[in-house]
C-alpha cells in the first residue's frame, strides 16, 4: 500500500475511534453534559486536533451515518433505467438486512444511538443539513434542474419518513419481526406513488 493510502487509513481509524469514544460518553452522560475537551482527553488527543477532524461537536455523532450521505445519488448513478425502481430495490434490501438507516433494527446499541440522535435538538438540526446535502447530490444526478430538485425532495422525504416510522415502532417496544411486513408494504406503496407521480423523464432515467 502506498504512503498516501496508509495515511488515509490512519485518518479513517482516527475518525472512527474518536467518534466511538464521543458517542459512548454522550450515551453515558448526555450530549450537552459532555464537553469537547472531555472527549479529546478521553481520546488522548488535543482539542485542536479533535477540531481538525470534527469541525463541530455534533459531527462526532453524525460521523456514524456519514457513509450514507449521498447514498441515494450513488444508487441512481450506478443504476440502469428507472431511478425510483433502483431506490425501491435498495431500500427493500436494507429492510431485509435490518440496516439501521431504514429504522428496522432493534439492536440495543442502534436504539440507543437513535435516541441520542433524535432526542438532541442540535443533532437533529445537524442531521437535517446531512439530509439537505444528500438531497442536493441526488438532484444533481437526476438532472440538476427544478424537476430534478422537486423529485429529489420527494424521494428523500419518503426514505426519511419510512425510516422514522420503523424506528418509532421499534423504539416503542415492537419487535422487528412484527414490524417487517408493514415496513415492506409501506415502502412498496410509497415508492409506487413516487413512480406514478414523478416526471416521465425522471422515472425512465433518460434525462
Amino acid at each position: 500500500m502506498s504512503e498516501s493510502g496508509l495515511r488515509e487509513r490512519k485518518k479513517q481509524r482516527m475518525y472512527q475511534v474518536v467518534s466511538d469514544i464521543a458517542i459512548r460518553l454522550f450515551l453515558e452522560k448526555g450530549f450537552d453534559a459532555v464537553s469537547v475537551a472531555e472527549v479529546a482527553a478521553a481520546a488522548e488527543i488535543s482539542k485542536p486536533t479533535l477540531f481538525r477532524y470534527f469541525p463541530a461537536k455534533e459531527d462526532l455523532v453524525l460521523h456514524r451515518i456519514a457513509d450514507h450521505e449521498g447514498e441515494a445519488a450513488r444508487v441512481v448513478a450506478e443504476a440502469e433505467g428507472d431511478p425510483v425502481e433502483a431506490l425501491r430495490r435498495h431500500f427493500l434490501a436494507g429492510l431485509e438486512r435490518c440496516d439501521p438507516v431504514t429504522g428496522l433494527n432493534d439492536d440495543p446499541r442502534v436504539l440507543a444511538f437513535h435516541r441520542l440522535l433524535y432526542g438532541t435538538p442540535s443533532l437533529v438540526a445537524r442531521a437535517y443539513a446531512h439530509q439537505e446535502r444528500s438531497e442536493a447530490a441526488l438532484a444533481e444526478v437526476l438532472g440538476g434542474d427544478l424537476d430534478a430538485r422537486l423529485a429529489a425532495g420527494q424521494i428523500m422525504a419518503v426514505r426519511r419518513i419510512l425510516a422514522m416510522e420503523n424506528w418509532r415502532r421499534i423504539a416503542a417496544g415492537e419487535r422487528v419481526a412484527d414490524v417487517r411486513a408493514d415496513a415492506v408494504a409501506a415502502a412498496e406503496r410509497a415508492f409506487g406513488w413516487l413512480a406514478a407521480g414523478l416526471p416521465p423523464g425522471i422515472r425512465s432515467g433518460t434525462r
